[in-house]
Formats: structure tokens, sequence, C-alpha cells
């Protein structure tokens, strides 16, 4: 998966080789654990169902909006075929648990998936990419959260308000010292 692109490269006019399906991967995992956290979700099934979430992308490869216009993936087989014959099901069980979109493990790992899209555009729009630009903000303009609405946990809503007011390099603001230790 670190050698899989992920194809929003193509409508985002972007050639960002760091941007894999292993690298957005590891990424939600993080943030999945954190909202886990915030949430009082199992932070161990979290972040399981967010290292698996696109584990069937290994096979299939990634699909940007326009590519899913056309193409069907047959997901619950793939994962089946890569998962169904493990000597233990845990794997297997936790997929098909995300998919299915009930529980709040589920739930809480699908919001991760959607604030690092929203890391990712605001990451673009940073460096002056117009194409993420639209995509965060919606065609209106500059102030819009067209992908605010996409998330459905309170918490999740506030951490994707803050990717959006603050600068993705703002963290290292304070940080520089003349000084070695």
């Amino acid at each position: 998966m670190r050698k899989l692109p992920r194809m929003h490269r193509q409508t985002l006019l972007t050639d960002d080789t760091s941007d894999t399906i292993a690298s957005h991967s590891f990424r939600v995992a993080l943030i999945a654990w954190l909202l886990a956290k915030a949430e009082n979700a199992d932070p161990y099934k979290v972040v399981m169902m967010a290292l698996l979430h696109d584990i069937a992308e290994a096979r299939t490869g990634d699909h940007n909006w326009v590519h899913k216009r056309y193409v069907k993936v047959f997901e619950r087989e793939v994962n089946a075929e890569q998962l169904g014959s493990l000597p233990f099901s845990d794997l297997k069980d936790l997929i098909d648990e995300y998919q299915a979109r009930k529980s709040k493990e589920a739930i809480v790992s699908k919001n991760a998936d959607l604030l690092d899209q929203i890391l990712l555009l605001r990451e673009y729009e940073w460096q002056g990419n117009r194409e993420a630009t639209v995509l965060l903000r919606g065609k209106g303009g500059k102030q819009g959260n067209a992908q605010l609405k996409k998330l459905t946990l309170l918490k999740a809503k506030k951490l994707g308000r803050a990717i959006y007011d603050v600068p993705p390099s703002a963290w290292w603001d304070d940080l520089w010292t003349s000084t070695n230790r």
C-alpha cells in the first residue's frame, strides 16, 4: 500500500508522491485514536479499523470521484479473500464492522478518515492549490467549510473547524531557538 498513490492527485491537479494509501491509513489511525479517546470509544478497535479501512485498495487501487462514477469495486469480496482465510477472524470482523457503520467505533473511524481528507485539502490549499480550495470551501468562495457537513461527531466537527482555522504549519511557530541543547 505504500507504493499505491491516492487518485485524487488527478482531480486536484497535484503530484504529491508522499500521499499513498499507506500514509493516508497511518494518519487516519492517529486521528482515529484521538477521536476514540475524546468519544469514549474503544481506541484499539478504532485504530485497527482505521488501518484496515482501505485495505481492499491494495488489490483494486484507489478511485477518485470521477472513477467512482464508472467503476464498480467488489470491496466485500476483496476483503473476504484478503482477510477471510487468516487463522483468526479479528481483522475480517473489524473491516465488516467498519463497513456497516453502525458501531460507535466504526463511526469514529469514518470521521477520522474524513478529517484526514480535510487536512490534506487544507495542506494543498495552503500551498496554493485552487482545486483543493474549491473542494474544501465549496464553489462559492474562500470562507466556506463544505467538508464539515460530512462529519457526524461533535468532536470531529470541532477538530475539522480547527483544521480550517489554523494554518497547517502553525505547530512549529513557537519552536525556533538559536541555542543548541
